[in-house]
C-alpha cells in the first residue's frame, strides 16, 4: 500500500459517500467485516462485471475480472464457502472513476514499479511528492485486458501500455499473465483448500534498453483479504548479524509499528504482524533477509493462508525503491511487504477494511524484446487445528498456538 498518510484522507472522502449509504439501502449485504460466500461474491461481481470468470478445480473456485486488470477478485475452498478476497463492493457499485486510484479490491493484482522516487511512475515528470500529483497509471487500475485464453481451470491476458516515469523516461511495456489453479503444494490431508498462482511477465517492447540510470520497473503483486480481529500475518526471514544482513524488518512507512502489532521471534526467525484491519501500518522485508514464503492465520475461521513467490538467487540490479522521496537508493527497496488496513484518525472510516501480502520481482534491466516473469502462488487452507498447525511448523517454521500468542 502507499507510502503517504494524506492518500488515505482522500479515499476515505472519496468513499465515504458511496459506502455508508449503500449499506444503509441494502442492509441485506454482508458488511465489511464478515464473509459473504464465494457464491454470494460471484453473484454480485456478474452484475457489474459481466465477464467475469470463474475458475474451477474440484470444489475449488478463483474468481477473476479482466475488465479489473485480470485480478483475482476472490477465491473459496467451496464454491458456497467464506470468500477469502475483499471486494470493494460500494466503489464497483458506484461505477464511478474516484482521483488518483480505484479501489476494488481483489487479493492478487498486478502493479508495476517504482510507486515513488526518481523513477516513479505514479509522478509525472518533475512533479512534486505530493498527493494532488500522484496517480495510478490507467493500464493497471481503469484498463480491461484482453484475455488471449481460457480454459476450466485458467486465464490468460495480455496488454500493452507505454509509461513516462518521473524522470522523462518512456518505457513501452507488454504484459502478460495467467492466473490458473493449482493442486495445493502443502500436505494437509483432512483440510480444504484453494491454491492458485498468477504467472506475470513484463517484456521491453520499446526501441530502447530500460537502464539503471533512466529508470527501471518491477512486477508488484498485492492482494487485499477480509481481515478479522484475531488475525495474525507471519513473515520468515533469513537470520543473522544486521552488520551483514541489514535491520530484520523495516516498520516505519506510515510511523513506526508499535510493538502491540509487531513482534520478531529472532529464534525461530519470524516476524509477526497483526491482520485485523485496525490499525494502518505496513512492514517490509529487503532482499539480504528475505525468504519465498509468508502467510497469515485466522483462529476464527480456522483458515492458514500461505504465499510463495519467485526468489531469485541474485538481484543484480537490486528491487525498486518506491519511497516517495528523493533517495541514494532507488534500488534499495523491500521484496515483500504487509498492509494493514485501518482508520488515518480516531473515529474515521477505514479504507476497506483488508490487511495485504505482497511480492515484488527484482528490478528488470531489459534490452528490446526481452522479459521478465515473476509468479506468486496463493493457497488458502480450513481443516482441523492439528493439521493447520504441522503445515504452518513445516512451511512457516512455527506452529498456531505460537502464532496466536506472539501479539498481545
Amino acid at each position: 500500500m502507499r507510502s503517504d498518510h494524506a492518500l488515505v484522507a482522500v479515499f476515505l472522502t472519496a468513499c465515504a459517500g458511496a459506502s455508508s449509504p449503500d449499506r444503509a439501502a441494502h442492509p441485506e449485504r454482508p458488511s465489511m467485516t464478515t464473509s459473504p460466500t464465494f457464491a454470494d461474491d460471484v453473484a454480485f461481481l456478474r452484475r457489474h462485471a459481466p465477464d467475469l470468470v470463474v475458475l474451477e478445480r474440484e470444489d475449488a473456485r478463483v474468481a477473476v475480472a479482466p475488465g479489473y486488470q485480470g485480478r483475482v477478485m476472490t477465491s473459496a475452498v467451496t464454491e458456497g464457502g467464506a470468500s477469502f478476497g475483499w471486494i470493494h463492493r460500494a466503489r464497483i457499485e458506484s461505477g464511478v472513476p474516484t482521483p488518483h486510484m480505484n479501489v476494488f479490491g481483489g487479493e492478487d493484482r498486478l502493479w508495476l514499479g517504482p510507486e515513488g522516487g526518481a523513477f516513479a511512475l505514479y509522478f509525472a515528470p518533475g512533479a512534486p511528492f505530493e498527493l494532488a500529483h500522484w496517480q495510478v497509471p490507467p493500464a493497471i487500475d481503469l484498463a480491461a485486458w484482453e484475455v488471449t485464453a481460457r480454459e476450466a481451470a485458467s486465464v490468460a491476458f495480455a496488454h500493452e501500455a507505454r509509461f513516462v516515469n518521473r524522470a522523462g523516461t518512456e518505457l513501452v511495456v507488454a504484459i502478460e499473465r495467467t492466473v490458473r489453479m493449482i493442486a495445493p503444494w502443502v500436505e494437509a490431508p483432512g483440510a480444504h483448500a484453494v491454491a492458485y498462482e498468477s504467472v506475470n511477465r513484463i517484456r521491453n517492447a520499446g526501441t530502447a534498453a530500460w537502464t539503471a540510470a533512466s529508470g527501471l520497473v518491477s512486477i508488484w503483486i498485492l492482494s487485499m483479504y477480509r481481515p478479522s480481529p484475531a488475525t495474525t500475518i507471519v513473515v520468515p526471514f533469513r537470520a543473522g548479524p544486521e552488520a551483514e544482513l541489514g535491520p530484520i524488518v523495516n516498520a516505519d512507512y506510515f510511523g513506526r509499528v508499535p510493538s502491540s502489532r509487531l513482534s520478531v521471534d529472532a529464534e525461530r526467525a519470524v516476524i509477526f504482524f497483526r491482520g485485523d484491519g485496525g490499525e494502518r501500518g505496513k512492514i517490509g522485508v529487503s532482499f539480504a533477509r528475505a525468504r519465498p514464503v509468508m502467510g497469515s492465520y485466522d483462529p476464527e475461521a480456522g483458515a492458514l493462508t500461505l504465499v510463495t513467490y519467485t526468489l531469485p538467487e541474485a538481484a543484480p540490479h537490486g528491487y525498486v525503491n518506491s519511497l516517495w522521496a528523493e533517495t541514494d537508493t532507488p534500488y534499495g527497496g523491500d521484496v515483500v511487504n504487509s498492509y494493514n488496513d485501518g482508520p488515518l484518525a480516531p473515529g474515521a472510516a477505514p479504507l476497506g477494511p483488508f490487511y495485504e501480502l505482497e511480492s515484488s520481482s527484482p528490478a528488470a534491466a531489459l534490452a528490446p524484446g526481452e522479459a521478465l516473469e515473476h509468479v506468486h502462488r496463493t493457497i488458502h487452507l480450513v481443516g482441523p487445528r492439528a493439521v493447520l498447525d504441522a503445515v504452518a511448523r513445516a512451511q512457516l517454521g512455527v506452529g498456531l498456538d505460537a502464532i496466536e500468542a506472539a501479539l498481545p
